[in-house]
């Protein structure tokens, strides 16, 4: 790996929030592609932190300052990712159901698809079922993550993929769900196309459907 994409790619390792974007910047000016940039320092970083942490060497505090790092980085490089007509690898809306307040998951999951070259559209948290449905029509998304936490606000869902059948997108977009209380036979039992466990495993799971290849 070229010097610049080096210390780009250890700085999202290490989390140095504090100097990626003086990294970035300096390769940008040294005459390195965006893409490359991004292909081969940053989204390869991610998928180091990614088996970092199914190793159980890095927990999810490692993975926040990770993924920060790498958002930070992102900010710089996404102006010449554009002017070069660089596109995202995929489109994705990411949500936590409606009754649910909980973030921290979802926040990750969104920034860890982001570092994979995930164009993401995050709609927060207590998300009507409608609401996942009209941001689908809107940008016509690759695939949902609809998150949840909490045992009473699963069932919520359920009636996400219906709204999105009631709107007539449902075979427009995949779904994937994950939480805490989340199963893959729960996953199986109302109609969603994958179920992710944790952040890591999101980014998997999203390739997967989507048939990106890594």
């Amino acid at each position: 790996m070229e010097p610049a994409l080096q210390t780009i790619y250890d700085d999202i390792i290490d989390g140095k929030m504090s100097e990626i974007e003086t990294d970035v910047r300096a390769a940008v000016e040294a005459g390195h592609a965006p893409r490359t940039i991004l292909d081969g320092a940053m989204i390869s970083a991610m998928d180091e932190v990614g088996d970092l942490f199914e190793a159980g060497e890095y927990f999810v505090p490692e993975m926040l300052v990770a993924a920060n790092t790498m958002k930070n980085g992102l900010a710089v490089l996404k102006p010449h990712l554009a002017s070069s007509d660089v596109q995202p690898s995929a489109r994705v809306v990411i949500g936590t159901v409606q009754g649910d307040l909980h973030d921290i998951g979802k926040n990750l999951v969104a920034m860890m698809l982001e570092g994979a070259g995930f164009e993401g559209h995050d709609l927060g948290t207590d998300v009507p079922p409608e609401a996942f449905a009209e941001k689908v029509r809107e940008v016509q998304p690759d695939l949902i993550g609809l998150s949840a936490l909490l045992t009473t606000t699963m069932g919520k869902m359920r009636a996400t993929i219906e709204a999105l059948e009631t709107a007539g997108v449902r075979d427009q977009v995949g779904v994937l769900v994950g939480g805490a209380p989340v199963t893959q036979e729960f996953a199986d039992k109302i109609g969603a196309d994958g179920y992710a466990d944790d952040a890591s495993s999101a980014v998997d799971r999203a390739r997967e459907l989507l048939g990106i290849k890594v």
